[in-house]
């Protein structure tokens, strides 16, 4: 028995680098999609202030003409699609799908850091927790120290990790809601005049 518990052991104590390196990584992913998310903000502002009325009004005719050329966020992208072509229920149906789609894959990562960031915070905590522990048993407080450190730093990286996933998804899950409500009011919009606006 004494030898399966030193084997746990020496396994548990070999992942601490891997979760500590995977909890770096996701941090630094993190910090990218903070200004993703904040980039994607600004342009939705702009685009909200600039477009909605339109859409609201049905007015596709403009609309079509107002679109930038130059802004390929995914919103616009899908827009410009059913702006662009004569749309039947069919083609509407489709386009939304493929939309939301592609706004799930956007979003798994906001849902991915929200789940994986506490998962590996508690894996590095409850690692370092056992070292310091014994450091404490033998009287090596500099070793236990050292040991806490690590044990507060992977709780205290996982859980902002997934505070930015889960404060990103929220934003996010709403602005999409909002662009598929759009898209499909469009697109109705478009059928209702068959096409021609």
């Amino acid at each position: 028995m004494e030898f399966i518990s030193k084997m746990l052991f020496w396994v548990a104590n070999s992942l601490l680098i891997p979760d500590v390196i995977i909890l770096l990584f996701l941090f630094v992913r993190a910090l990218v999609l903070i200004g993703g998310t904040y980039n994607m903000y600004i342009t939705k502002r702009k685009n909200d202030r600039a477009y909605d009325q339109l859409i609201k009004e049905g007015r596709t005719n403009e609309l079509r003409q107002a679109l930038p050329a130059k802004d390929n966020s995914l919103y616009m992208r899908y827009l410009r699609d059913l702006l662009g072509r004569p749309v039947t229920e069919d083609y509407a149906d489709y386009t939304l799908s493929r939309f939301e789609v592609e706004a799930e894959k956007d979003i798994s990562l906001s849902k991915m850091l929200s789940k994986l960031g506490p998962v590996c915070g508690l894996i590095g905590t409850l690692i370092a927790m056992s070292p310091a522990l014994v450091g404490l048993s033998t009287g090596d407080i500099s070793g236990m120290a050292y040991n806490m450190q690590v044990v507060f730093a992977t709780t205290v990286v996982g859980l902002v990790v997934s505070a930015v996933g889960l404060v990103t998804l929220q934003f996010k899950q709403r602005w999409y809601a909002k662009c598929v409500n759009n898209l499909d009011y469009v697109s109705r919009t478009l059928m209702e005049k068959g096409g021609q606006s």
